[in-house]
């Protein structure tokens, strides 16, 4: 009994590191699947960010175009009240200088003097405000015109943006594509408590690299250097094995060559 009992535990343990062996495959495999669609996308580089960039900064102008057009209509108004008060006053000064002709005293023509002064003060006063008015619409045009023209050079450099980022797209996007639906058939057979802390590991990870193999006694994510007996460890395939300086998944040369045969 006991030696079949001691036949048995080999056995058992072996289905152990197998299942542990496999783990390690399938987490090692993803991050070499997922890894690949990370350089995809840094091929893209910040072409997405940039055209988008450029869309918000056309439409910000455009809205700021618009706003200058509406100011300007309301100078255009306000001159034309000023122009329309000169009028108003120029007759009543053509009014007040035909009284003067037929006053009978002094006194009435003091008072007429008095309101053409008055009103030529008004026309003064409303030829400054126009002044001012035609100002701030040379001002707006002209900041209209500057903003017209980054309008149109944006826009050139938005469609060569498009232009690269769609040729990018087209090179890559069956790859991606692909990429991403074996990416999915590996995670499934992935445990979720692995997964998770895999895609901790890669989330927290600058080059999201959550799994690595050894290189040169190192550690191939931060480098730093294993103690043997860990290596030992990553080796047998009895449990996974994480770095103890940077948290990522140790897998040995046999986990890769196994992956890149496959």
């Amino acid at each position: 009994m006991d030696t079949n009992a001691n036949l048995q535990n080999p056995q058992t343990e072996e289905n152990v590191e197998l299942s542990i062996e496999q783990k390690l495959t399938n987490l090692y495999r993803l991050q070499q699947i997922e890894s690949q669609i990370d350089r995809i996308r840094i091929i893209r580089g910040e072409l997405p960010l940039e055209v988008q960039d450029l869309e918000d900064e056309i439409a910000g102008l455009e809205t700021r175009i618009d706003n200058y057009i509406q100011q300007i209509a309301e100078y255009e108004q306000k001159i034309l009240e000023k122009k329309n008060i000169i009028k108003d006053c120029q007759a009543l000064i053509k009014k007040y200088e035909d009284q003067q002709m037929n006053v009978r005293n002094n006194r009435e023509y003091d008072a007429l003097s008095k309101e053409i002064e008055y009103q030529q003060l008004e026309i003064q006063l409303a030829n400054k405000r126009i002044n001012e008015f035609t100002n701030e619409l040379n001002h707006l045009k002209e900041e209209i015109e500057k903003a017209q023209k980054l309008v149109e050079e944006n826009k050139s450099e938005l469609e060569i943006k498009r232009s690269e980022l769609a040729d990018i797209i087209a090179e890559t996007e069956k790859e991606e594509k692909e990429l991403l639906q074996k990416a999915e058939k590996c995670r499934k057979l992935i445990e979720d408590r692995l997964l998770l802390a895999y895609t901790r590991i890669r989330k927290n990870a600058r080059n999201g690299l959550a799994v690595v193999h050894v290189e040169r006694d190192a550690c191939g994510g931060c480098f730093n250097k294993i103690p043997p007996q860990h290596q030992l460890d990553i080796r047998m395939h009895k449990k996974i094995i994480v770095c103890e300086y940077c948290g990522r998944i140790l897998v040995d040369q046999a986990i890769v060559d196994s992956v890149n045969q496959s």
